[in-house]
């Protein structure tokens, strides 16, 4: 099944069926294109190439990183998020139980055939800047066993917006963060579920880092058209 939201600025597929998923994966193996992850919070930059698409073994093999500590710190996790960049966007999928193994006499990886991709096109609806002078935070998931605290950078009228939030945290394509509370000082707060759509990691000026994740608004209510129409006439 493929999921695509409109919009002449951008263009979002996620995809669930092995099939398609199959061919993302076969374009990016005949490009040769790189695959990495980021991991132990920004830390380690895993590098690496598709060598090995099997949807009917459900399983994906990848060349080992020229990185050891980062293929070690990989083979730790039971899941990782992997991005790689085409000329019409980029490209996002989870897989799990990452596994050391041999494939045509090299030391490489093999995970679980991936259960979800998202590719990314050009920006589907213009976006309101949130101001630096706005405090603007938001509890993600309040209640809930990932519930922590980021910045709301900015938000469209269509309820599309960037979450940004410690690197150490892993928030994977179709994550829905429940009863999300968005505070700009006011006596009621904007109270939303985000679904998370891709994620990536985002190096600021003074040098740190922070994971961003591009989300949309679940149920898109009035609120929110008054919320974003406010932020626009500060």
């Amino acid at each position: 099944m493929t999921i695509q939201t409109p919009g002449a600025h951008r263009i979002e597929v996620i995809r669930h069926s092995s099939g398609e998923i199959a061919d993302v994966l076969r374009y990016l193996q005949a490009g040769n294109e790189p695959i990495t992850a980021h991991l132990l919070g920004g830390e380690l930059l895993f590098k690496s190439r598709l060598r090995l698409i099997d949807p009917e073994g459900s399983r994906i093999v990848l060349e080992a990183s020229a990185d050891e500590a980062a293929n070690a710190a990989l083979l730790a996790r039971p899941r990782c998020s992997f991005f790689a960049s085409i000329q019409a966007g980029h490209v996002e999928f989870a897989a799990a139980n990452p596994q050391k193994t041999e494939h045509d006499g090299a030391t490489s990886i093999q995970l679980k055939f991936p259960d979800v991709l998202v590719t990314r096109q050009r920006r589907e609806l213009e976006r309101a800047a949130i101001w630096p002078q706005i405090p603007l935070v938001c509890l993600a998931d309040a209640g809930g066993i990932l519930s922590f605290t980021g910045g709301l950078v900015d938000i469209s009228i269509g309820g599309l917006g960037f979450l940004v939030y410690d690197p150490a945290i892993t928030l994977e394509p179709g994550t829905v963060l429940k009863g999300c509370r968005i505070d700009q000082n006011t006596e009621v707060p904007l109270i939303l579920d985000l679904e998370v759509r891709y994620s990536e990691l985002v190096s600021f000026p003074d040098g740190t880092r922070a994971e961003r994740s591009g989300c949309r608004v679940v149920e898109r209510t009035e609120s929110l058209k008054e919320f974003v129409a406010g932020l626009t006439k500060k």
